[in-house]
Protein backbone atom coordinates (compact mmCIF):
# COMPACT_ATOMS: atom_id res chain seq x y z
CA UNK A 1 0.00 0.00 0.00
CA UNK A 2 3.07 2.22 1.18
CA UNK A 3 4.47 1.96 -2.76
CA UNK A 4 1.29 2.62 -4.23
CA UNK A 5 0.96 5.95 -2.33
CA UNK A 6 5.11 6.87 -3.47
CA UNK A 7 3.89 6.05 -6.88
CA UNK A 8 0.40 8.00 -7.25
CA UNK A 9 2.67 11.08 -5.13
CA UNK A 10 5.40 10.77 -7.97
CA UNK A 11 3.09 10.63 -11.04
CA UNK A 12 1.09 13.49 -9.26
CA UNK A 13 4.02 15.83 -8.85
CA UNK A 14 5.60 14.95 -12.67
CA UNK A 15 2.26 16.33 -13.91
CA UNK A 16 1.78 18.95 -12.36
CA UNK A 17 5.52 20.16 -12.43
CA UNK A 18 5.35 19.86 -15.92
CA UNK A 19 7.77 17.04 -15.84
CA UNK A 20 6.57 14.00 -17.94
CA UNK A 21 5.85 10.87 -15.93
CA UNK A 22 7.75 9.17 -19.27
CA UNK A 23 11.53 9.19 -20.00
CA UNK A 24 10.13 8.61 -23.77
CA UNK A 25 9.31 12.11 -24.17
CA UNK A 26 13.00 13.72 -24.13
CA UNK A 27 11.56 17.62 -24.12
CA UNK A 28 11.27 19.69 -21.59
CA UNK A 29 7.21 20.79 -20.78
CA UNK A 30 7.84 22.88 -18.38
CA UNK A 31 8.42 25.89 -20.72
CA UNK A 32 4.60 25.54 -21.89
CA UNK A 33 1.66 26.86 -20.70
CA UNK A 34 -1.65 25.77 -20.84
CA UNK A 35 -2.03 25.72 -24.06
CA UNK A 36 0.57 24.34 -24.97
CA UNK A 37 2.70 27.46 -26.14
CA UNK A 38 6.33 28.95 -25.11
CA UNK A 39 7.26 32.42 -25.52
CA UNK A 40 6.88 35.41 -24.68
CA UNK A 41 3.82 37.67 -25.39
CA UNK A 42 3.47 38.34 -28.80
CA UNK A 43 5.93 35.47 -29.57
CA UNK A 44 3.97 32.52 -28.38
CA UNK A 45 4.32 29.37 -30.89
CA UNK A 46 3.87 25.41 -29.91
CA UNK A 47 6.51 23.07 -30.10
CA UNK A 48 6.06 20.28 -32.36
CA UNK A 49 7.60 16.94 -31.71
CA UNK A 50 8.39 13.55 -33.61
CA UNK A 51 8.35 9.93 -32.93
CA UNK A 52 8.54 6.65 -34.98
CA UNK A 53 5.75 3.41 -35.96
CA UNK A 54 5.65 0.62 -37.44
CA UNK A 55 4.11 0.98 -40.54
CA UNK A 56 1.00 -0.33 -40.92
CA UNK A 57 -2.76 1.05 -40.76
CA UNK A 58 -3.42 -0.30 -37.28
CA UNK A 59 -0.75 1.34 -35.89
CA UNK A 60 -1.55 4.67 -37.44
CA UNK A 61 -5.42 4.32 -36.47
CA UNK A 62 -4.03 3.60 -32.80
CA UNK A 63 -1.93 6.67 -32.74
CA UNK A 64 -4.85 8.84 -34.62
CA UNK A 65 -7.04 7.86 -31.61
CA UNK A 66 -4.85 9.34 -29.16
CA UNK A 67 -3.19 12.58 -31.20
CA UNK A 68 -5.40 15.07 -33.67
CA UNK A 69 -2.75 16.82 -34.79
CA UNK A 70 -0.48 13.36 -35.94
CA UNK A 71 1.18 13.95 -39.58
CA UNK A 72 2.07 10.71 -40.81
CA UNK A 73 4.96 11.00 -43.36
CA UNK A 74 6.19 7.67 -44.20
CA UNK A 75 8.70 9.24 -46.60
CA UNK A 76 10.94 11.02 -44.54
CA UNK A 77 12.97 9.11 -41.67
CA UNK A 78 12.90 12.90 -39.99
CA UNK A 79 15.82 14.00 -37.28
CA UNK A 80 14.64 10.56 -34.94
CA UNK A 81 15.90 8.09 -38.04
CA UNK A 82 12.99 6.29 -38.66
CA UNK A 83 13.65 3.31 -40.20
CA UNK A 84 12.42 2.00 -43.53
CA UNK A 85 9.89 -0.01 -41.31
CA UNK A 86 8.49 2.75 -39.48
CA UNK A 87 6.58 5.40 -40.34
CA UNK A 88 7.68 9.08 -39.01
CA UNK A 89 4.67 10.78 -37.28
CA UNK A 90 5.23 14.80 -35.97
CA UNK A 91 2.64 16.27 -33.75
CA UNK A 92 2.08 19.37 -32.11
CA UNK A 93 1.06 20.61 -28.23
CA UNK A 94 -0.83 23.12 -29.55
CA UNK A 95 -3.76 21.10 -28.79
CA UNK A 96 -6.30 20.33 -25.62
CA UNK A 97 -4.52 18.05 -23.02
CA UNK A 98 -1.16 17.94 -24.98
CA UNK A 99 0.34 16.09 -21.40
CA UNK A 100 -1.99 13.86 -21.53
CA UNK A 101 -1.98 13.35 -25.40
CA UNK A 102 2.29 12.94 -25.09
CA UNK A 103 2.07 10.52 -21.82
CA UNK A 104 -0.65 8.18 -23.63
CA UNK A 105 1.85 7.89 -27.39
CA UNK A 106 4.77 7.48 -24.73
CA UNK A 107 2.68 4.17 -23.15
CA UNK A 108 2.43 2.85 -26.49
CA UNK A 109 4.80 -0.03 -26.49
CA UNK A 110 5.92 0.44 -30.11
CA UNK A 111 7.14 3.97 -29.41
CA UNK A 112 10.73 3.86 -28.45
CA UNK A 113 10.98 7.75 -27.58
CA UNK A 114 9.50 11.21 -28.50
CA UNK A 115 11.42 13.96 -29.21
CA UNK A 116 11.34 17.81 -30.35
CA UNK A 117 11.05 18.26 -33.70
CA UNK A 118 12.61 21.21 -35.92
CA UNK A 119 12.00 22.19 -39.17
CA UNK A 120 14.49 23.93 -41.37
Amino acid sequence: MRRLATSILFLAGACSSGHPASPKITFDLTRLDAEGLTGGPGALRALHYEFCIPAGEPHAAEVRGVDATAQFMPRSRGRIGCTTEQVLVVGSTHQPGYRHVLERLAALSYVQRIEQAYFE
